[in-house]
């Protein structure tokens, strides 16, 4: 038996993997990726490497054995997930494995925006499938602004369409942290957890701490839905992805991803990462 991380070479695969590496053998973890040239850090620790891809499901038939533990971590091309899905939840059933844990979105079948839709349709194909599972209801990224504070510092602006509403985000390391709790341990089948971070914020309250910490006045400017995508798509993005980003804004505007749940406290063992921290880590690494 192995614990068997799709998408191991992604920006949560990878985070995934290395908590494993702390808490098991190199050689009871398996790692499915699309190029093995990307994953050669992970063969050198010792992790198996199990070359598949989500768009080719004959590739997922050798990517799970009988007795896998296996972690599905969503695709990131919006639009083509609910296929892709499906084929690695079929290859997951034809193998039997023992448990397959899903990446999905704040609120489950509850969530009340566009890019949930993928993620709904997925948790209904693992119950459809009669497989032991677990559904990581991961909430939004505090990644998704920091990785990006750059452009906010040197234009002075954070434009969206959220208003006042409130985000109760954590960093990718802490949802990882609770995959790998749930990948380790034990009575954690059939459940769903909603996780997200202790303490949410606002936007404005974002640019406000972006700019004390920076010593830059950075503001948040709240535009129409349509504007953001306008604005999206002059940034090159294709105007489908576009205007569900934009849909997520306005649902962040109706407190969709304001959470209270402790799920994420309780299965890291600890608070999740505040915001501020978040900011300190980005702000600490564009100075490097």
């Amino acid at each position: 038996m192995s614990i068997v991380v799709t998408g191991a070479t992604g920006n949560l695969g990878r985070l995934v993997v290395a908590g494993l590496l702390e808490k098991v053998p190199a050689s009871e973890i398996a790692a499915v990726v699309r190029d093995e040239g990307k994953a050669a850090g992970l063969a050198e620790q010792g992790v198996e490497l199990r070359i598949a891809d989500y768009d080719r499901p004959e590739s997922l038939k050798a990517a799970f054995h009988a007795g896998d533990k296996v972690l599905l971590i969503s695709g990131s091309e919006v639009g083509k997930r609910t296929v892709q899905h499906q084929a690695v939840i079929d290859a997951a059933k034809e193998a039997g494995v023992t448990l397959l844990a899903y990446t999905g979105v704040l609120g489950g079948p509850k969530a009340d925006l566009k890019l949930a839709e993928e993620h709904k349709y997925t948790e209904q194909a693992i119950l459809d499938s009669g497989l032991p599972y677990v559904f990581l209801r991961n909430g939004w990224y505090s990644d998704v602004y920091t990785e990006n504070l750059a452009r906010p510092l040197a234009t002075g602006t954070i434009v969206g369409s959220a208003g006042e509403g409130r985000i109760a985000s954590a960093p990718r390391a802490d949802y990882a942290a609770a995959a790998v709790a749930v990948l380790t341990g034990t009575g954690h089948e059939n459940k769903a957890y909603e996780l997200c971070g202790d303490v949410a914020w606002s936007l404005p309250e974002y640019a406000a701490e972006v700019s004390r910490q920076s010593g830059k006045t950075v503001t948040y400017s709240d535009v129409p839905a349509e504007q953001l995508i306008d604005i999206y798509k002059g940034a090159g993005l294709p105007a489908e992805l576009a205007e569900i980003l934009a849909d997520a804004d306005v649902a962040l505007s109706r407190g969709v991803l304001a959470s209270e749940s402790d799920d994420l406290r309780r299965l890291i063992g600890r608070p999740s990462t505040p915001i501020a921290d978040s900011i300190a880590a980005a702000l600490a690494g564009l100075e490097k």
